[in-house]
């Protein structure tokens, strides 16, 4: 290492005055501040604070659910979930009529929800029931009596909204996704496009697994009747070869399912993928062995593992007949949809990782606003990186410090954990073991020895040298760490020379003790680089080590 006096320095704003790559080149704010392409917080602004915390209830053929969202609003944490399984649409097709059973459970939840809602929410809940609702005769006089038993007004929703809120709930997870999005209820199917984050065309049809149980001539005729229903769907929706996004609780128990056959380490269902092949060695597998050890295998519920194998079939129709180009499970729908409808524009084309994170941040941190300055440290040592790396660099910066209550013992794992399975959107499962391990080694030198090495194998090798390198580098950067919008200097990367240089304003070189300085090593080894260090305004050199001995 290498400390030298007097050589030209360069302010934290001169490395980052490109910004990110994003289309246009990032704008100064009202306050003349640049932000980047992420822009200014929006969680306390007036429009954000109205969906603080919002409750929505789906009445659904199969369940009932309330989920209280809070937190960041384009990213919101699930304060509460519960679901109770009514089965309002079993035997719709022959009786015409809403289950008598599950009509009373539904009922009764229903008065549970609201009386959880009075104390939890500052607004009424917004309720919307769907597809058994909608087609029963007695749908209008379950609403009656619900308003007459809680005061709660349901919105019988249409097939095509039911479609559109779906997609919408896409979106918030996805700014900008595109591609098909396959809603399965109990009693319907909902199918809409979704492009440059607008939704197009939304079509409905009848392919529930609740009503396939009722077609005659056993699974030939159901598997004919599921061929000549997605006929009429490609002809309606027409080529959708790109990403097909599957919304519902049975496609997200197949996924379950894949990850048993697969052994797939991480159980995070939000974006895991599969490939046609997958669809259909999950088919054969379900066909093969007993449902009720791949019940309990699987974590499943019996009354969602009876609907299983009716919903595989259709699953296996669907990806034969658009043969997408991947496929991805989505956690949200239409209660996301719901709260996607009510946000203005400006924070629907947020980032939902970064609004997560800063959320997280001012709530968490010990020096909320640090994370701004952190990333402006370490971004020269991304120079070149596309956006969707340089975002997973802007998140770790804002996270690395929110766990700090953490035993020091488990901080670094309490970080992965935390990054790899909680809710964030627009999050693939190889950058939550990236943000996960770069938040690890925030806290610790090594990744061997924790409870997550089978999970590391999710990222390629290379990648983890990065998560490494970053990781490491905010755990130097954080010894710097005096106040929000405070210069701690600035780092240049020279990567075909191997060199870091690291210039400290005058002001920090009392922060650059011995242990920042161990910190700095263990980044410059991890570069296989050699280090030269200026701080501002001192003559002579204070310390001089080869930094490759």
């Amino acid at each position: 290492m290498t400390i030298q006096s007097d050589a030209p320095t360069h302010a934290a704003s001169d490395i980052t005055s490109a910004g990110l790559d994003s289309p246009e080149a990032p704008q100064p704010d009202a306050q003349g501040e640049d932000w980047g392409p992420y822009g200014r917080p929006l969680f306390d602004d007036p429009d954000a604070r109205a969906l603080k915390r919002v409750g929505v209830v789906d009445v659904g053929s199969n369940s009932v659910r309330l989920v209280v969202f809070d937190g960041a609003a384009r990213s919101p944490a699930y304060f509460y979930n519960e679901k109770i399984m009514c089965g309002l649409g079993a035997g719709l097709s022959e009786t015409g009529k809403l289950n008598p059973k599950g009509r009373a459970r539904a009922l009764a939840a229903l008065q549970r929800f609201q009386m959880l809602a009075d104390g939890l929410l500052p607004y009424p809940l917004t309720v919307v029931a769907t597809a058994a609702v909608r087609d029963a005769s007695d749908g209008p006089e379950f609403c009656a009596e619900v308003e007459a038993a809680t005061g709660l007004r349901i919105r019988v929703i249409t097939g095509a909204e039911e479609a559109r809120l779906s997609a919408q709930g896409v979106l918030l997870g996805w700014p900008g996704a595109y591609g098909l999005i396959c809603d399965i209820g109990g009693s319907s199917m909902e199918l809409a496009e979704i492009h440059d984050g607008e939704v197009g065309k939304c079509v409905t049809s009848n392919l529930g697994p609740l009503k396939l149980k009722d077609i005659t001539g056993g699974r030939r005729g159901r598997k004919k009747h599921i061929d000549e229903v997605m006929t009429g769907l490609r002809d309606q929706m027409g080529d959708q070869r790109d990403r097909l996004f599957l919304v519902g609780g049975s496609w997200r128990a197949i996924a379950r399912v894949d990850m048993l056959r697969r052994n797939y380490p991480l159980t995070v269902q939000h974006e895991y993928r599969m490939t046609a092949k997958d669809v259909r060695e999950t088919a054969k597998f379900i066909e093969k062995n007993d449902l009720d050890k791949i019940r309990s295998d699987c974590g499943i519920s019996s009354a969602r593992m009876a609907l299983v194998p009716y919903a595989v079939d259709v699953l296996a129709r669907l990806v034969k007949t658009f043969r997408p180009k991947d496929i991805a499970i989505s956690s949200y729908g239409i209660r996301e949809g719901l709260l996607y409808e009510q946000m203005p524009e400006r924070l629907r084309q947020r980032d939902p990782l970064i609004e997560a994170a800063r959320f997280a941040e001012a709530k968490d941190a010990r020096v909320p606003g640090f994370g701004k300055t952190l990333y402006t440290f370490v971004k020269p040592l991304f120079s070149g990186a596309p956006y969707a790396k340089l975002r997973l660099v802007k998140a770790a910066c804002v996270l690395h410090d929110v766990s700090w209550r953490a035993h020091p013992d488990y901080r670094a794992e309490v970080c992965f954990d935390n990054a790899t399975r909680a809710n964030l959107g627009g999050l693939k499962h190889s950058e939550r073991i990236f943000l996960g391990m770069a938040l690890l080694h925030r806290y610790r030198n090594k990744r061997q020895g924790t409870h997550f090495e089978h999970l590391y194998d999710l990222l390629a090798p290379e990648k983890q040298k990065e998560a490494e390198i970053l990781g490491k580098a905010m755990r130097f950067g954080a010894m710097l760490m005096v106040g929000e919008d405070q210069d701690i200097g600035s780092l240049r990367w020279q990567p075909r020379k191997r060199i870091l240089h690291v210039e400290l304003p005058a002001a920090s070189a009392p922060l650059f003790g011995e242990v920042a300085q161990s910190r700095l090593m263990s980044l410059v080894n991890a570069l296989e680089a050699e280090v030269r260090v200026t701080v501002e305004g001192k003559r002579g050199a204070l310390l001089q080590k080869d930094s490759r001995e």
